[in-house]
């Protein structure tokens, strides 16, 4: 009873088990090798996207720099030049030769090829129109453009990348690379998978069958056609249907398609570019998946007992997930190690940056220092070379102070008294004058601790006067002092100003000195927000070949133990630390003018208020 119970059960689930095996577990086969053929062709996907995205990265860029190129500005501003366009097609003929680049070339703002790198050859770009391009119509419009097209004139496919021209902010017109593809779209020619790129209008335009080139993928309604034909992307080419279908089973897009040996079934994979608008798809043939599936269920069927095997199988899969898993963590622990290697460095670099800017903070420090003993010692070289006339400036009044005081004495003694006491206020008025030049010379000789303000002209040009006459009165040269009605007031710092005044003023005395016009003239005019001082002789003016160095440290045209060389040098770079400058020319009806431009400053009294 027990042993036809089960022959019976045997007998009745043996259809079960056996339906089970081949039609449940042929579909499951099947849809784990569609699995893995899927997991190839998405590498192959993305390995077909990057190299597309790769290819075209490396010139995305380049269009926008050589539009800032100064050839092609100069082109665009002015198209119509033969000198300029020969210029510009010989720069790009030799730029795309060095990118190896399809095309370049530049267009006005009406869509006219101007300057082309084929500019020479048979199928020459110069003088087409392009404007009906959209790559043509968003550069114009400023911004960065690319497209896809088949050539109205060389009839060749490529990949345009185009940006605007501009010269001072004005979009002048539009600069073009055209990319060529065919070196990619040949890689894909023989392999196991079918490669193709489709535009947002499902039209087929790179292909490793170049049978379904320029067919549609998606139906050619008339709307679909007629933005084709807008943008003529693809030129006089013949479009068609493919004769494509798509289903969808387990998860899986397949396709079947009619070729030349009869209907095949593919599966189908796809990749959206959205930066430049394209479909990537991958097909695979699912011939081989299905002769896989059906192999292994009669493997299955006849030999039940590698059941084991199976399980081995996918322990060993297991295996290797666990492996990658490990691998993965062990270059994650690599990476963070080599990141905090790297944050390590750069920490020591950041406090080198920093030791070098504490460094050159000193040696500033110390430059400023420098310059500023650089001055005093200017000052006191020019007081040694006053002093000789100095020094007789002091000798006329003691020598009539003594002379008032011994008359004094006489008149005092025949009771003379009014005339004694006159005398006395005489030598009272001699002492005020050594005292006023001697307190000039002080201030003149002192280290500046001065910050900059208001300094009325008036004021420093009287303290001048006070220390260089000696020296204009030993060089028997005449000072015309013309400070305007209302002296200018300008910001800098007096003690500072009135040494460049003293350095140029006995400088123009050293230079009419024995001369026929030993006039020097001394002017203030206001300049708009500045005023101009001038300072103007009547010599034999700067030699043109001095000009330039004139200003430099150490150099002097004088004879030896006249001069250091630092006075001209000092007092230009006293007024550039006022914010103004210093220059010399030589007049036409001869002698030298030093000009100094200083900023002008309210009057003090308003300053005050």
């Amino acid at each position: 009873m027990k042993q036809h119970f089960g022959l019976f059960a045997a007998i009745f689930f043996l259809p079960l088990v056996l339906y089970l095996l081949v039609v449940r577990g042929g579909e499951l086969v099947t849809r784990q090798y569609m699995d893995e053929a899927s997991l190839q062709a998405g590498s192959a996907l993305r390995l077909a996207a990057s190299a597309l995205r790769g290819h075209l990265s490396r010139y995305e860029p380049l269009p926008a720099l050589i539009a800032d190129h100064d050839d092609i500005k100069e082109l665009v501003g002015d198209p119509e030049s033969r000198p300029l366009r020969a210029t510009a097609n010989a720069y790009l003929k030799e730029i795309n030769g060095l990118l190896e680049s399809s095309d370049i070339y530049v267009m006005t703002m009406d869509g006219d090829t101007i300057a082309a790198s084929n500019h020479d050859g048979e199928t020459s770009f110069v003088g087409q129109n392009f404007s009906y391009r959209p790559y043509f119509q968003e550069a114009a419009n400023g911004r960065q453009s690319r497209f896809y097209a088949l050539g109205t004139t060389s009839f060749k496919r490529g990949y345009y990348f185009a940006s605007p021209i501009r010269v001072d902010e004005q979009i002048r017109g539009v600069i073009v690379f055209k990319v060529d593809i065919d070196s990619i779209e040949t890689s894909w020619q023989g392999g196991e998978y079918k490669i193709f790129v489709s535009d947002p209008e499902g039209i087929v335009f790179m292909t490793g069958s170049p049978e379904w080139l320029y067919s549609g993928i998606l139906p050619l309604t008339p709307d679909r056609l007629e933005r084709t034909q807008a943008s003529r992307r693809y030129a006089e080419a013949m479009l068609k249907p493919m004769p494509i279908r798509e289903t969808n089973s387990s998860g899986h897009r397949l396709s079947t398609l009619e070729d030349g040996s009869g209907v095949r079934e593919y599966l189908t994979l796809s990749e959206y570019m959205p930066e430049a608008d394209w479909t990537v798809t991958v097909l695979l043939d699912t011939g081989s998946v299905r002769t896989q599936a059906r192999t292994m269920m009669i493997a299955v069927l006849l030999f039940f007992c590698l059941a084991g095997l199976a399980i081995a199988i996918v322990l060993q899969r297991r295996a290797r997930t666990a492996e990658r898993l490990r691998l993965e963590e062990q270059a994650r622990n690599d990476l963070e190690h080599r990141v905090a290697e790297r944050t390590a460095d750069l920490a020591r670099v950041n406090q080198r940056i920093e030791q070098e800017i504490a460094e050159r903070r000193l040696t500033e420090k110390k430059l400023r220092r420098t310059q500023g003993d650089l001055i005093q010692a200017g000052k006191l070289a020019g007081l040694g070379q006053m002093s000789a006339a100095l020094s007789h400036e002091l000798n006329q009044p003691l020598a009539a102070a003594k002379t008032y005081a011994d008359s004094a004495a006489m008149l005092i003694d025949r009771d003379r008294v009014e005339e004694a006491r006159d005398n006395v206020r005489r030598i009272s008025a001699l002492i005020d004058r050594m005292g006023a030049i001697s307190r000039h010379l002080r201030n003149f000789a002192r280290k500046p601790n001065e910050k900059l303000g208001a300094v009325p002209l008036a004021t420093v040009m009287a303290d001048t006067l006070e220390i260089v006459a000696a020296r204009v009165k030993s060089a028997d040269a005449t000072l015309l002092v013309d400070l305007g009605e209302a002296p200018a007031v300008v910001q800098g710092g007096s003690v500072r100003l009135q040494q460049v005044l003293v350095n140029i003023i006995t400088n123009a005395a050293d230079a009419v000195e024995g001369l026929g016009d030993r006039r020097i003239h001394i002017e203030a005019r206001p300049d708009g927000g500045k005023v101009a001082l001038t300072v103007r002789d009547h010599g034999p003016g700067v030699p043109p070949a001095i000009v330039e160095r004139i200003f430099d440290p150490f150099f002097t045209t004088k004879g030896v133990g006249r001069g250091l060389g630092l006075g001209l040098s000092i007092s230009y770079n006293i007024v550039k630390d006022f914010g103004g400058d210093l220059s010399v020319s030589n007049l036409p009806d001869g002698g030298a003018e030093f000009r100094i431009m200083l900023d002008a400053a309210p009057a003090v009294s308003e300053a005050a208020e």
